[in-house]
């Protein structure tokens, strides 16, 4: 692999880990505070369908990233109202989520548009096109650091740099400011927090909000930056890759970070080596595809190590009287 080749699998693999990290973080916020999420992925399917219709429709990316956001913070408001409201089982309204995406987003796609449960495919101000930062082009000719500006750091739409500049941010949010403490204590220890008179509820459905906002900002690149529309089951696991990772990165910011970059990695060589020979025999592409999914396994089952969850991780608040 030459050095322009390892610049466009790095690329592709910035691009690909965006949707990864913004659910990772989305998780990464809900667990934190005792609210365990694998409804990543309906949240992120149904806000790709949202944001690739009302884009469809109306021809603004904009638009159609806030209508991704407002149906991903829907179903995370009724994840929220299931597990803290009404106590009920976080793993089991996390799966009625998944379903209920996987479901809802191809019966309305085929009733507004007839396409077989697709949207129309975007173009123009439908899709957030790439941005060029400034001398990108001037200094592409530089050996070595000019590719890695003009092609690597430049050329991403800007949802790719809000979730690059979203990991600091949260690193922040978490460790630096009274509410980010409040809501780390909260996963921990959610009786000290009522005691100190903080809302428990309060901060557990600020927590599922923020959530939902990533997960939506996460569907609606999936639609409308890096792909062209959207399609059904468009996600393709990448709520649950993005667990894998939150996992591996043991609930932490700046870790989730490299672990989707690792899984966004491996998911460019396998879109790029799609036919690979040894001698005689060529490697079938479907184990190509299925590659990312078994590494992601593999790295769980035998790098991570122990990872401990938050201790109230998973269980409803009942406030003692």
């Amino acid at each position: 692999m030459d050095f322009l080749t390892l610049i466009q699998v790095l690329d592709s693999s910035v691009r690909l880990a965006t949707p990864l990290l913004l659910a990772c973080l989305a998780g990464l916020y809900s667990e934190r505070a005792g609210i365990f999420d694998i409804g990543l992925e309906g949240k992120m399917l149904m806000a790709a369908f949202f944001s690739g219709a009302v884009a469809a429709i109306t021809g603004s990316a904009w638009l159609g990233l806030l209508a991704g956001i407002a149906s991903s913070m829907a179903l995370a408001g009724l994840h929220g109202l299931a597990s803290i409201t009404f106590r009920g089982n976080q793993l089991i309204s996390g799966v009625a989520i998944n379903f209920l995406a996987a479901g809802l987003t191809v019966l309305i796609a085929q009733s507004w548009f007839k396409q077989g449960g697709r949207t129309p495919s975007l173009t123009g101000a439908g899709r957030f096109n790439p941005i060029e930062l400034p001398f990108a082009e001037a200094v592409s000719g530089v050996p070595y650091l000019g590719p890695i500006y003009s092609e690597l750091l430049s050329g991403h739409s800007i949802l790719v740099y809000f979730a690059v500049l979203a990991v600091p941010g949260t690193w922040w949010l978490l460790y630096r400011t009274r509410f980010g403490l409040r809501l780390r204590a909260v996963g921990e220890n959610p009786a000290a927090v009522d005691t100190a008179g903080v809302s428990v509820v309060g901060l557990r459905f600020a927590a599922v909000a923020i959530c939902g906002i990533l997960c939506g900002i996460a569907g609606a690149y999936l639609a409308t930056a890096l792909q062209a529309g959207f399609v059904k089951d468009m996600t393709a696991g990448r709520g649950f890759i993005a667990l894998a990772a939150l996992i591996f990165a043991k609930w932490r910011p700046w870790q989730a970070m490299w672990a989707c970059l690792l899984f966004g990695f491996l998911q460019a060589i396998a879109l790029r080596y799609q036919n690979i020979n040894i001698g005689d025999f060529t490697i079938p592409v479907q184990v190509m595809d299925a590659l990312p999914y078994i590494l992601t396994v593999v790295i769980l089952a035998g790098f991570v190590g122990k990872a401990i969850p938050p201790r109230a991780g998973g269980e409803p608040y009942v406030k003692e009287r």
